[in-house]
């Protein structure tokens, strides 16, 4: 039987999450396989730093413009440039899961690796490394760039980076697996939320100016959101040199929920697309 062309052979039931049979000699070949498919294109690895480069280098001016100034414009100008750095790496960290995704997609692959020995949670967790990979492709030359141009030092914020970049790459991985997992079901047609659906959470998560800008009722749904504890414990940094645990150790419970959530409903967005045969479609 040709399993390829049978859409009740992907009707099986889905593995628990945490199987006995997990196996990481399998995330590692998926990691290779998109690992080989970056390094073989350099317009690929170029677009990693090109944006991440031009958004350091813009906001950095203006923080120097707004240090000119004098005064307490200065001490807000500072935290500008560590705002859109740790925006950068919201956006790159989902980006980077979402593209790795979609690689499959673009190659009618996906129906493939579902009949293969891949389970479900393997294949996610090799979108989550990779996603570390091209994140750090990105960044790395750019936060050393940020030293060079601006004397912005992002690695001196030593253990609050740490719990900055923590939470900051659950909730990238959480949309990841979310879209991921919408992708399954609608194909190609849901293919912009990949790119636009992060733009949604930029003025709810106060990059760039406090919770207290916001009216009343939107202050609500911006503390529901964990990179809104992120931003405002890095301005309680930047501006008046406070580290806030309390607000790191809120957004890691918050992320912990939505991150087990979106494991669960893309487990069951696979599951539906199975039924429904849309893996072997893969089109719009």
């Amino acid at each position: 039987m040709n399993m390829q062309n049978d859409p009740a052979a992907f009707s099986a039931p889905l593995p628990p999450i945490f199987h006995p049979g997990f196996s990481w000699m399998r995330v590692f070949a998926m990691v290779r396989r998109y690992w080989f498919l970056l390094r073989s294109s350099w317009p690929r690895v170029l677009d990693l730093i090109y944006w991440p480069t031009v958004q350091m280098c813009m906001w950095g001016l203006l923080q120097t413009y707004m240090g000119q100034q004098g005064g307490a414009l200065a001490r807000v100008g500072q935290a500008f440039l560590g705002a859109v750095m740790l925006w950068d790496m919201l956006f790159r960290g989902q980006l980077g899961f979402s593209i790795s995704f979609l690689e499959e997609m673009y190659s009618r692959n996906l129906s493939n690796l579902m009949i293969s020995p891949l389970r479900p949670m393997e294949f996610v967790s090799s979108l989550i490394i990779m996603s570390l990979i091209r994140l750090a492709i990105g960044m790395v030359p750019v936060t050393i760039l940020a030293i060079l141009f601006f004397g912005f030092n992002l690695w001196g914020l030593g253990f609050a980076l740490a719990a900055f970049f923590v939470n900051l790459m659950l909730t990238s991985w959480t949309i990841g697996i979310v879209v991921s997992g919408l992708l399954l079901r609608n194909g190609l047609g849901a293919e912009s939320m990949a790119w636009s659906i992060m733009f949604l959470l930029l003025p709810l998560t106060c990059v760039y100016y406090p919770v207290a800008t916001l009216p009343d009722w939107l202050q609500f749904v911006a503390w529901c959101l964990p990179p809104t504890y992120v931003f405002e414990g890095m301005r309680a940094l930047l501006i008046d040199h406070v580290f806030r645990a309390d607000l790191m150790l809120e957004a890691l419970a918050i992320n912990l929920v939505l991150f087990a959530g979106a494991i669960c409903a893309f487990l069951a967005f696979l599951r539906s697309s199975r039924e429904a045969g849309s893996l072997l479609a893969g089109g719009e």
